[in-house]
């Protein structure tokens, strides 16, 4: 049996004329099809990060990812191969598109167009799940910080406890799997393990930083409703300007400000909480929560 292959890419949507939207579709010479962009992982490189890279690479498009829109397992050639999809915004259609060694054509199709002009029936497939996922909503991203050194190995303050060894590559690698967001904002705890968890994103992104003990363990267990409507003031924002914010606070504080900001909900909320490094990514309507993504820590 052949070695299952393990590919990424995304459904990338525009809005064209009298908003009506629009799909990249390209062509691929080496197999002689019309596709959505999508390839196959680096060794070590990230799911999500992979889908970012590969639709770059393919239609040089500037983009941000939206909700994940599943996986479908197929095989080509002798090849079999399993790949997961998200929606990808584009950012700027200004750019124009470039023959490449993957994708010789694009063309941008409305969606009825696309289910004619798509090869695969898995790419049909995909293409129903982007039609009824929240690919236009706003995102809140909530990050527990990477690992910290146990409790019981730190004779200081709490709020001063930093992140272990393994904490600290987590933290170095989240740039490749938020830079995929197009992130504007950054709210951190002030503690210490969560600062230094998304400094390194901030300095790669060019955002300042706002560290508040609003999203603090401390400031939580002496005032829950402060730090939950913390939260929710920035799914507010999210709401109303359609930027993408994310938060970084801690493992007590977070499944609460998830049900603060999804209290009004059309899917159902996890039922785990985050281990460190980990996010759920809270994709938000007019008046509810719309989709749930989890976003594993970095694979160290």
């Amino acid at each position: 049996m052949n070695e299952l292959i393990i590919a990424a890419g995304g459904v990338v949507w525009r809005e064209g004329k009298d908003s009506k939207i629009e799909l990249a579709i390209i062509h691929r010479p080496k197999y002689d099809d019309w596709t959505f962009p999508k390839g196959k992982l680096d060794i070590g490189e990230e799911l999500i990060s992979g889908a970012y890279r590969e639709i770059l690479e393919e239609t040089g498009l500037d983009i941000e990812l939206g909700p994940f829109l599943g996986a479908v397992e197929y095989e080509s050639f002798g090849e079999a191969k399993h790949v997961s999809y998200w929606a990808a915004k584009v950012l700027s259609s200004s750019k124009e598109f470039h023959p490449n060694n993957e994708a010789d054509l694009l063309e941008w199709h409305e969606v009825d167009s696309a289910r004619q002009k798509l090869t695969r029936d898995t790419d049909r497939e995909i293409l129903e799940v982007f039609i009824e996922s929240p690919y236009q909503a706003s995102k809140l991203i909530m990050l527990r910080h990477a690992k910290a050194l146990a409790r019981a190995e730190w004779q200081s303050g709490d709020e001063d406890r930093p992140l272990d060894n393994l904490g600290q590559l987590q933290a170095k690698r989240m740039h490749a799997v938020y830079q995929v967001f197009g992130i504007s904002q950054i709210h951190t705890s002030d503690a210490v393990r969560c600062y230094d968890t998304v400094i390194g994103l901030t300095n790669a992104l060019k955002i300042e930083p706002v560290v508040t003990s609003k999203l603090s363990e401390y400031t939580y267990e002496k005032n829950r409703d402060k730090s939950l409507d913390y939260a929710l003031e920035l799914a507010e924002i999210t709401r109303t300007t359609g930027e993408t914010i994310l938060l970084c606070s801690h493992n007590p504080v977070l499944p609460r400000m998830l049900e603060r900001v999804a209290k009004k909900t059309a899917v159902k909320l996890p039922g785990y909480k985050l281990k460190p490094g980990d996010a759920w990514v809270v994709f938000l309507g007019k008046n509810k929560c719309l989709q749930i993504d989890f976003v594993p820590a970095p694979s160290i």
